[in-house]
């Protein structure tokens, strides 16, 4: 419900309002704990796949601190970019930018096992990613067709079923524990389940601020719970802070440039989904908070503000960027449209990047805690997959799209072997799962007749075809 206090009705609904400061910072920093969990994750996952993560007692765990640090600052120069403009470049709207989960199955691959020496080829892949989704702003309502709800379903519910593998590793106590007794030990799932619990009830029992930041209030439960039954001391925490410094500036090229084809196709195919999430975030916002739909500037611009920010991201080390879903419905929640809120959490979280103490806190967050909020995210992840699927018409020749992308997509995932013989750059894309269900999806889309067959699926599903509104031939529906 919009708090009129703040402002007229009219002022609400106005981008280019600007509430007062004392009313305003603690909102835009509201904004900022809603997305502040999912921000940082990704970095934590690609370090845990390099082998520099949590628990790997490598020597390179301290660059897992620079990579915290690059995702909160360039996560709030990004969201700049949205709000304040840059030429043609963002939105003019209040759209949070944050570290994009939509890339991490094209990411783990890459770097799997290879230690720091992989992030070279990664962000160089990050970087040329970044430019072509750019450009992808001059284009982006030209081939939105190509991008129904049945593809951009089918992709995002493969972006959570390729990660939540990731989510029960962690619980069970993190990959370098796998083979040792204390991983998947009772201890290690009840901090896991303490998360889980937390985020539940105060997701479903509270409302405001305490329902929509759930998952950081159960991670800090869940981190007091470790404290209290020793799995994290306190000298492990004031270590890790004494340690880290309290002010730092990021490093251009700090890992290297490295061209790698796996990397540059796999970053700038998943621009595509990014760009379209992006639209639709931008038409949540205008929609939600202004009542309207968005305009076609609005839409390049946030597109454009997408690649930039992603660009230069990776050229100092951080993660491709896009808006974040979470802070639309914030939006929707608060009634405040103004994007100077959003500007004053933007600029709280290049404060947070450029000190690496709280990147230093983060990191000694137990990893079987961050599992538990970890199985929320990207169980969340496949329910919002499954909801946008919700929206297609289930007719047979959808159905058969589905099952065709669907079956490869997550079979090449499952059983990565099956593709020993290829080249390594066709075999890093393809095992990612997500872009062979994407092109599959979308070439069968368009090539395919609009309609079966009656009787051409009933032989493959078995019976077991939808019986759903969506699956009825047109002339029986209601």
């Amino acid at each position: 419900m919009a708090d009129t206090s703040i402002g007229t009705p009219a002022q609400l609904r106005d981008p280019n309002y600007t509430p007062p400061l004392h009313k305003a910072i603690p909102l835009g920093i509201q904004h900022v704990l809603a997305m502040f969990v999912s921000n940082v994750t990704p970095a934590i996952i690609v370090a845990g796949a390099a082998g520099f993560g949590f628990g790997s007692n490598s020597p390179d765990f301290p660059e897992l601190l620079y990579l915290i640090q690059m995702s909160m600052l360039f996560a709030g120069i990004a969201t700049l970019l949205q709000t304040i403009t840059l030429g043609p470049v963002g939105s003019a709207l209040p759209i949070v930018q944050g570290t994009s989960f939509a890339f991490l199955p094209i990411m783990i691959p890459l770097v799997a096992g290879k230690g720091v020496d992989g992030l070279a080829a990664l962000f160089t892949g990050v970087i040329v990613g970044g430019i072509f989704h750019g450009m992808l702003g001059t284009v982006i309502g030209r081939i939105r067709f190509a991008l129904p709800p049945l593809v951009t379903g089918l992709v995002v519910t493969m972006i959570g079923l390729a990660l939540v593998k990731v989510g029960i590793q962690y619980a069970a106590g993190g990959v370098p524990a796998i083979g040792t007794p204390e991983y998947g030990s009772l201890l290690n799932w009840s901090a896991a389940l303490v998360v889980i619990l937390v985020t539940l009830g105060l997701k479903f029992f509270t409302k405001g601020m305490l329902s929509v930041s759930a998952v950081l209030l159960g991670l800090i439960v869940g981190y007091i719970y470790a404290l209290m039954t020793g799995m994290l001391t306190f000298g492990a925490i004031s270590g890790s802070w004494s340690q880290a410094a309290a002010f730092a500036l990021p490093q251009p090229f700090k890992y290297g440039f490295e061209f790698s084809a796996a990397a540059i196709i796999g970053f700038c195919l998943m621009s595509f989904v990014s760009a379209v999430e992006t639209v639709g975030d931008v038409s949540g916002v205008t929609k939600g908070g202004a009542g309207r739909e968005a305009t076609e500037e609005e839409i390049a611009g946030a597109t454009y503000a997408d690649g930039v920010g992603t660009a230069v991201a990776g050229f100092f080390g951080a993660f491709p960027n896009t808006s974040f879903s979470q802070n639309v419905g914030l939006i929707a929640m608060t009634g405040v449209m103004s994007r100077h809120v959003v500007t004053c959490g933007a600029i709280f979280l290049i404060v947070c990047g450029l000190v690496p103490k709280v990147g230093a806190v983060i990191r000694t967050v137990p990893i079987e805690v961050l599992g538990g909020g970890v199985i929320v995210m990207f169980g969340m992840v496949v329910a919002a997959g499954v909801s946008m699927l919700s929206d297609v018409d289930w007719n047979r020749r959808n159905m058969v799209i589905f099952a065709i992308s669907l079956s490869i997509g997550l079979g090449l995932q499952l059983e990565p072997g099956a593709l020993q013989h290829m080249p390594d750059t066709a075999r890093i894309l393809l095992t990612s799962g997500l872009l062979p269900a994407a092109l599959i999806a979308i070439v069968l889309n368009l090539v395919l007749p609009q309609e079966l067959a009656g009787e051409a699926t009933e032989e493959v599903s078995g019976g077991m075809r939808g019986h759903g509104k969506g699956s009825l031939p047109q002339e029986d529906r209601a």
